[in-house]
């Protein structure tokens, strides 16, 4: 028999393990080669482990055990046969012609049917266990004003520590749920948990904010939308404007294009800028590499694709690391304002908000525009307040007037109509 040990390959660099998601193959199934058989979250990524070879897989991790890099975590039988539609999967029998046995038949004593007592129900509804009666005399509380959430409806401990003794006057209630429940965080979720604590106490965070008018950019996609739709097969959205001028505003003040290793500080010549992507496993930050040289069609694209690999679980390691520079756009779930934390180890961040129809001040005239807050968090180690300050008008000035400072006074060429 022929078996194939299925080991944890490296996910990337640095990544020494990573805990079973969940298996989308039960114990004892057929899979074929290069099918998933299992999800697995590394600290940086959730990945799809695809079949090595075709055969009758047999599990050995559990869901939500952590296993290490090149650990074995399921044996495939590469001998057992495809099973037909209707039939289960069997591994070949050396001997698949030998006869059978002469089989024996033994006549099986009489079973005897043994009466079955019923055991008498220890506790009535609303009965309290000894521990849990002794916690509701401390409290000075009637075992009958306290909903039981055990076995048929007895008062467990855990009911009696959560009970309170109703105000004078007030009448119980205790007909509501006080149902909870225990999930262990993914690895992606315990390894972004230490980070942002990380950030928060090993940098001097502070956070700077703006507002822009979104007039002009609202102007251009509705003019345009549907052509550049048509001509590039994706959208025209907000984010290529936003990126277009943040890959700016980084080659004007370099120091926000920078990280800290230690006692140096190390600039970058390139823009790679993080896009904050929800998906079904939280927040991912795929990378859009030199995005300084990107046409408004090339940031829409990259985008496009990288949101659909984060949606699909297709996202890898290497496309998520290496970013100089992080845009996040909580608008899009109703933030007004808020502060970003730095993505390490980057130094800066830009936080989008939601678009708001407000009064504003105009040439003396009071005027109803979309407007949006800003926030920028940068780490004031190695950036002051004038880079902070400075790139974040520079944003400004762009996103308020990007036909002039974006586009080169020439809309349609920009978007390569």
């Amino acid at each position: 028999m022929s078996i194939l040990e299925m080991k944890v390959p490296s996910p990337g660099e640095s990544i020494t393990e990573v805990e079973i998601a969940s298996w989308l193959v039960k114990d004892g199934d057929y899979v074929e080669k290069d099918q998933p058989i299992a999800e697995v979250d590394s600290d940086k990524a959730t990945l799809e482990l695809p079949a090595e070879q075709s055969g009758v897989i047999t599990l050995k991790a559990e869901e939500g055990e952590v296993v290490q890099v090149g650990q074995v975590v399921c044996l495939i039988d590469l001998d057992a046969a495809k099973p037909t539609e209707g039939t289960e999967p069997t591994p070949k029998a050396e001997n698949a012609e030998a006869p059978k046995a002469e089989q024996k038949v033994v006549e099986k004593p009489a079973i005897v049917e043994e009466k079955k007592v019923e055991k008498p129900t220890s506790y009535a509804a609303g009965t309290p266990s000894p521990a849990a009666r002794k916690i509701l005399d401390e409290k000075g509380i009637d075992a009958s004003q306290v909903a039981g959430s055990g076995k048929e409806g007895r008062v467990t401990k855990q009911d009696a520590e959560t009970a309170s003794v109703p105000a004078m006057g007030a009448v119980s209630s205790t007909s509501g749920s006080r149902a909870s429940s225990t999930t262990k965080l993914s690895v992606l979720r315990r390894k972004l948990a230490a980070r942002l604590v990380s950030v928060k106490n090993e940098t001097a965070m502070l956070t700077t904010f703006n507002e822009v008018d979104m007039s002009e950019i609202f102007r251009l996609r509705k003019q345009y939308k549907d052509e550049f739709a048509a001509k590039h097969g994706i959208g025209l959205g907000f984010m290529s404007f936003f990126t277009k001028a943040v890959t700016r505003a980084l080659q004007m003040y370099p120091d926000v294009n920078a990280s800290i290793d230690g006692d140096f500080k190390i600039n970058y010549e390139f823009c790679d800028i993080s896009i904050a992507v929800s998906g079904p496993k939280g927040l991912m930050v795929p990378v859009l590499r030199n995005a300084e040289t990107m046409s408004f069609r090339g940031v829409e694209s990259n985008i496009k694709e990288l949101a659909e690999k984060v949606r699909d679980g297709k996202i890898s390691v290497d496309e998520m690391t290496g970013g100089t520079f992080t845009i996040t756009n909580g608008g899009v779930f109703g933030s007004m304002l808020s502060t970003p934390i730095i993505n390490p180890p980057q130094s800066a961040i830009l936080g989008m908000h939601n678009i708001i129809q407000r009064p504003v001040a105009v040439d003396g005239q009071v005027v109803i525009r979309p407007m949006m807050y800003l926030a920028m968090s940068y780490d004031h180690r190695i950036i002051d307040g004038r880079e902070s300050v400075g790139f974040l008008v520079a944003v400004k000035e762009a996103i308020d007037n990007p036909v002039e400072v974006l586009m080169g006074g020439d809309e349609r060429k920009a978007l390569e109509l």
